[in-house]
C-alpha cells in the first residue's frame, strides 16, 4: 500500500525546518550505510545524535501524531525518531530495502520498520532527478512530491532515490512500527476506514455507518499487536 499525503506541514513549517537544516553540519550519508549499502550510498545526512535533528525531529513526530491520515495509514505504534537527508551534485541512493529492526535511542527496545515515510522538504520544481522510486506487488511507482507532503509505504519494498543533477533535495524520513503487522491487513482497514469517513460525510447518524465502523474496529481488535 502507497499512500501520499499532501501538506503534512504548511509552506511556513517547511520554511522553518528548511532553515533550521541549511544551517546543518552534515555528513556522509556512508556514516550510517550497510555492507550492501557502501556501494550504492552517495548522499549527505544529518548526524543522527545531532541537537538539530533531535529538535526537528521531535516537532515533527507531533505533526504526525496529530495527522489523522498518517495515522489511518500506519496505525503507528512506535514511530522512529526522523532523519534528514540532502541531495546535490548528482547524490544518489540505489536499490535497497530499509533495515527490519532498529534500535530505538536512549531505551532498551527495539523498533519493527514496518512502514516507511518520506517527508519532502523541497519542492519538485527546486531540482532534477531526485525520484523516489518505489518497487512493490503494486508496481514501480515514481514519487516526487512537493515540500510538506509525505509518502507512505511498506517496509518491505525495494526502493531508490535517482541522482539529482541539479539543485538540491532535502527530505526527512522515518520507520514505523505499525499495531497491525501485516501489509494487506492495514490496507483492508486503509480501505474500510476511507469508505467509512466517505459515508459519514454525508450522514453520521446512519445505521450502517456505525456497523462499519463496529466491523473497522473489531477487525483491529483481531490484528493489533499492543
Amino acid at each position: 500500500m502507497l499512500i501520499t499525503i499532501p501538506q503534512v506541514l504548511t509552506a511556513a513549517q517547511v520554511q522553518d525546518c528548511r532553515e533550521a537544516l541549511l544551517r546543518a553540519q552534515w555528513e556522509s550519508g556512508q556514516k550510517t550505510a550497510g555492507y550492501l549499502a557502501q556501494h550504492t550510498k552517495s548522499n549527505l545526512q544529518l548526524p543522527i545524535d545531532s541537537a538539530l535533528a533531535q529538535q526537528v525531529g521531535d516537532f515533527l513526530l507531533h505533526i504526525l501524531h496529530n495527522n489523522p491520515t498518517f495515522v489511518a495509514a500506519a496505525l503507528p505504534a512506535k514511530i522512529l525518531s526522523p532523519r534528514f537527508n540532502c541531495y546535490q551534485g548528482g547524490g544518489t541512493y540505489g536499490n535497497h530495502i530499509d533495515n527490519a529492526i532498529f534500535s530505538l535511542p536512549q531505551r532498551d527496545a527495539r523498533l519493527r520498520s514496518d512502514v516507511s515515510s518520506t517527508l519532502f522538504l523541497s519542492d519538485a520544481q527546486d531540482y532534477e532527478g531526485g525520484e523516489l522510486i518505489i518497487e512493490d506487488t503494486y508496481g514501480s511507482q515514481s514519487i516526487k512530491l512537493n515540500a510538506g507532503d509525505l509518502v507512505v509505504y511498506p517496509g518491505t519494498s525495494l526502493h531508490r532515490v535517482n541522482p539529482v543533477t541539479k539543485g538540491m533535495r532535502l527530505a526527512s524520513f522515518f520507520w514505523s512500527q505499525s499495531m497491525v503487522r501485516h501489509a494487506h491487513q492495514r490496507r483492508l482497514l486503509w480501505d474500510l476506514d476511507q469508505s467509512i469517513q466517505a459515508l459519514a460525510a454525508k450522514d453520521a447518524t446512519d445505521p450502517q455507518v456505525i456497523r462499519l465502523s463496529g466491523v473497522y474496529h473489531n477487525l483491529l481488535r483481531e490484528w493489533a499487536e499492543v
